[in-house]
């Protein structure tokens, strides 16, 4: 059996079922008034309630409060409280060490010294921290710093006897004169033919890498004197270029042409220094 739908009728007029065109167009039409319904809801209704309406006033800390928090901090040296200063007057200390350099915050009354002990090496200490068994940095100050000592306070003055030395009177006058007949001939100046055939450079593998050239005399020492180099010395860097590969010992070597001064870093007793290799023409 077969069934046939039979169109609707009204009032003796036959009417088609509609259309999926139709259905989906009554949908959007009733969608845009239920959004336009909304949107004019939306700008009619107020925001919130009208009234005698304030903003919350700002916190601001006390003057107390403020002075306070920033004798507190110093933003140089973090993680340490910072030692009281001695009280009384102090007497310059007998201690073997030399004090190079200061660096003072006078916001906090914190800040580091360069300091060394009897065996000559520098370190850094900040305000509050052991410079040797039994001595504490207790302040610093522009030429000096305090040092406290089984509860009294002792001074350690920058030696301000001698002049400032000059870097390129240093560089000038350092050990060329030292050279011997490896070193530079008659004149004593070091020589680039010197610097090849005195000093080696081989490349440092550490870990499985290039990590530096390790430099060692030959001859009698004196073009290795003279660059400013000594036993144990690996350079880390060429002109500013870290020392990465076994190419780099060929590339220091063509630098060194007369007239030319070749800078490099040291990495001597734990410490990066740097180092200019000068030339003669």
């Amino acid at each position: 059996m077969r069934f046939v739908r039979e169109p609707l009728v009204v009032a003796g007029r036959r009417l088609a079922p509609p259309s999926l065109h139709d259905t989906l167009w009554w949908a959007l039409a009733a969608t845009i008034a239920l959004l336009a319904a909304i949107l004019l809801w939306i700008v009619v209704t107020p925001v919130s309630p009208l009234g005698n309406w304030q903003p919350a006033s700002v916190r601001v800390m006390s003057p107390t409060a403020r002075a306070a928090l920033f004798a507190s901090l110093d933003p140089f040296n973090r993680g340490g409280p910072q030692a009281a200063v001695a009280s009384g007057p102090g007497t310059v200390t007998a201690l073997a060490m030399t004090l190079f350099g200061v660096r003072v915050n006078a916001a906090t009354g914190g800040g580091t010294a360069i300091i060394a002990g009897s065996d000559g090496v520098q370190q850094v200490y900040r305000v509050g921290t052991e410079v040797m068994p039994g001595v504490i940095l207790a302040g610093v100050h522009f030429d000096h710093v305090e040092l406290s000592r089984n509860g009294s306070k002792e001074l350690l003055y920058l030696d301000q006897s001698k002049p400032a030395a000059n870097a390129a009177t240093t560089l000038a006058t350092s050990p060329a004169g030292a050279v011997g007949q490896t070193g530079g001939g008659a004149s004593g100046a070091l020589t680039a033919e010197a610097v090849r055939q005195g000093i080696s450079f081989q490349p440092r593998v550490e870990n499985g890498r290039v990590a530096g050239l390790a430099v060692s005399p030959g001859g009698d020492g004196g073009a290795f004197r003279a660059a400013g180099f000594q036993p144990g010395d690996v350079i880390t860097s060429v002109a500013g270029r870290p020392v990465a590969n076994e190419a780099a010992g060929a590339e220091l070597a063509a630098q060194l042409r007369p007239g030319q001064s070749v800078a490099v870093t040291v990495r001597r007793n734990g410490q990066q220094l740097p180092l200019a290799i000068s030339l003669s023409q």
